[in-house]
């Protein structure tokens, strides 16, 4: 009985112990698996807890002019932040940091009441805000370092620079082209705090440090854009034009050496700036070319060889009737020779030039030379400008298009084509950005300009840069001359489409100019634009004089220095002529000795002397067209040269005089 009980009890015992054992083992595994297996995930929530990890914004690169000084730089600062879990009481709070942050009350509440477990308050903030708030010693807020960008020169080239918004993104222009470049890569810190919210660390603790953006220098020049900008305001105020631009560009290289637009607006302070005001126009908003895309057609008839410089069309007393338009000029003309359709930018000339020439070899040239195409200088919103295949074009298309309408440009384009006939025929890819920078601005990317094909050849821009000449030397374009230098450009007014009527409108449209110089030896392309002036009428009344100023400060900014020309010695005049022997001096003529030759011509001998044709010239044109060969001229008659010897093409033996006749025009006709 009692061995019985004992072996009872025994088998008990041995049931409890072995319960305590497996409860023991079970506990046991508990502690492994919890402390071994899961213990990274229960560490991350038990960090979550007292712990927020929060991204630390790289410091941005920095944006340099083409001779390094800075246009856009960041600077340290603190940004103020909140764990929304950790307010108690949001409004109390609120009504704390609003006379300290300078923003309301409720909008304060509103962020501290987030379900988001860490909210930005406020960032970026000077340093005396920051130690106001510190003073206030809330445990829900904190601070973490970030980088404030900063404009040291307000507008000047805004729109290329473009802004960083609020959340640290560029936007616009280079700030937001080359994001990926200036942001850097985001870093990560541990806040810590206790179970009261208070922080453990006096400072966020560094997981992964955020490494600093590269630097983006630029093609600008920041003095030419200063002087851009200048001209181009007094004028946009002068004229209270809707908008006014103008930009420079090296037409060797494609650089753009300056882009000067108004409106314009201050990136430090974006955020009061509209649209209008931020907005690129040169890239992004296409218009009417009008008379400058003359050269354009011209371009493209000279290559073709429909005409040369000396032919003759006549201007139909202003007025020329295309499918069932009438096409006005601005002025009734008889008979010119093509250099004096663009010299006066006569509409009924270049009509009959393009459609001689047609729409099929018209259109290829208008692409060649970059239009109906993006650029691809690489800012954001580039347009393409309007251009439809000729398969679209109605009746009356190739006319209207020979003076510049019935197709949309954008000025970054209409620039580049005219720097391409100032870089003897080639096409320049348009470029903003010169290197990227190392975070200690070493250069890591060098860009290098970029020829996008040959438009026309040397021979042919080489003749047209010489009518182009005439255009400011002694026709529509005079107010765009510099004293010194030839300048070669064309002017432009265009009028605008009303879209009440679907008719042009009498008032001023885009007022423009756009030329190169010096014409010889070109340096500087500049196009200069005026978008519904309100006392203005003529492209060369207003657009011509901007260029002019803008060149000459450029020129002598570029150390460019003047060219004087040999002068013509004139041996006997009559009839108007000087009557006795006297030395004039001209402009350079290099250019327009090309001039009178035509398109299609047989190479000579290097230093041969040929007597240029002169045969419809003005006396002063002819003399410069001599001007290089440095021979004695007898003149007679006065007017304009209606005949000559030696003739075109003949040598010119030293020492003997070229005779010139000259007439009236009202005797030539």
């Amino acid at each position: 009985m009692i061995s019985r009980r004992m072996d009872g009890l025994r088998i008990r015992t041995l049931i409890v112990a072995g319960c305590l054992g497996l409860a023991f083992l079970g506990l046991s595994g508990r502690l492994v698996y919890l402390q071994v297996v899961k213990h990274e995930e229960y560490l991350r929530l038990a960090e979550s807890q007292h712990a927020k990890a929060i991204p630390l914004t790289a410091k941005r690169g920095a944006i340099m002019d083409r001779h390094g000084q800075v246009l856009a730089v960041s600077s340290a600062a603190e940004t103020l932040f909140a764990l929304p879990g950790r307010v108690d009481d949001a409004e109390r709070l609120a009504r704390r940091l609003a006379p300290i942050l300078d923003e309301p009350v409720g909008e304060i509440a509103r962020r501290l009441q987030s379900s988001k477990r860490f909210v930005y308050v406020k960032r970026r903030l000077p340093p005396a805000v920051a130690q106001a708030v510190r003073d206030l010693r809330e445990p829900a807020l904190g601070f973490v370092d970030e980088s404030l960008r900063l404009y040291p020169n307000r507008e000047l080239a805004a729109h290329v620079v473009g802004f960083e918004g609020a959340e640290g993104k560029g936007l616009g222009g280079i700030e937001q082209a080359w994001e990926a470049q200036l942001a850097g890569q985001e870093g990560r810190a541990l806040v810590e705090r206790d179970a009261l919210g208070r922080e453990v660390s006096g400072a966020p603790r560094i997981l992964k440090p955020a490494r600093p953006g590269q630097g983006v220098v630029l093609t600008i020049d920041a003095t030419l854009q200063y002087v851009a900008e200048k001209e181009v305001d007094a004028a946009w105020r002068r004229t209270r034009s809707k908008a006014a631009m103008a930009i420079a560009m090296d037409p060797r290289t494609g650089e753009v050496l300056a882009v000067a637009i108004r409106p314009t607006f201050n990136p430090n302070t974006f955020s009061s700036a509209t649209d209008e005001e931020r907005r690129n126009r040169a890239v992004t908003d296409p218009f009417e070319p009008g008379s400058t895309f003359k050269v354009i057609l011209a371009a493209a008839a000279l290559e073709e060889g429909v005409v040369r410089p000396t032919d003759r069309v006549y201007g139909e007393q202003g007025a020329i009737k295309v499918a069932s338009a009438t096409i006005h000029d601005w002025k009734k003309y008889g008979w010119l020779t093509f250099a004096e359709v663009l010299q006066h930018s006569s509409n009924v000339g270049a009509i009959k030039v393009g459609l001689q020439l047609g729409k099929e070899r018209y259109y290829k040239y208008i692409t060649g030379f970059g239009f109906g195409t993006p650029t691809g200088v690489g800012l954001p919103g580039e347009s393409r400008g309007q251009l439809r295949s000729t398969q679209r074009w109605s009746g009356l298309s190739l006319a209207t298009m020979s003076i510049g309408q019935e197709i949309s440009v954008t000025a970054l384009q209409m620039v580049a084509s005219f720097a391409a006939v100032a870089n003897n025929g080639r096409l320049m890819q348009p470029q903003l950005v010169r290197a990227v920078l190392d975070a200690q601005g070493r250069e890591i990317q060098g860009f290098e300009p970029r020829v996008v094909r040959q438009v026309i050849t040397p021979d042919t821009a080489r003749v047209l840069t010489g009518i182009m000449t005439l255009v400011v030397s002694d026709g529509t374009g005079r107010n765009a001359a510099i004293a010194g230098f030839d300048v070669a450009g064309k002017t432009g007014t265009a009028q605008k489409l009303d879209p009440a009527t679907r008719r042009y409108s009498r008032t001023p449209g885009v007022l423009s100019f756009v030329g190169f110089v010096p014409a010889d030896d070109p340096r500087l392309a500049i196009l200069v634009m005026l978008d519904e002036p309100k006392n203005e009428k003529w492209g060369s009344e207003a657009a011509a004089p901007i260029f002019a100023a803008i060149g000459r400060e450029a020129l002598r900014h570029l150390q460019v220095s003047p060219r004087d020309s040999a002068p013509v010695q004139i041996v006997r005049g009559e009839g108007g002529a000087t009557a006795e022997p006297t030395v004039a001096s001209f402009g350079a003529a290099g250019s327009l000795r090309a001039l009178v030759r035509p398109a299609a011509f047989t190479p000579v001998a290097e230093g041969a002397r040929l007597m240029p044709a002169l045969v419809g010239l003005s006396l002063r044109h002819a003399m410069e067209a001599l001007a290089p060969l440095g021979v004695p001229v007898e003149i007679t008659g006065g007017g304009v040269v209606v005949a000559q010897s030696p003739p075109p093409g003949a040598a010119l033996p030293d020492g003997m005089p070229s005779r010139l006749t000259l007439a009236s025009p009202a005797a030539r006709r």
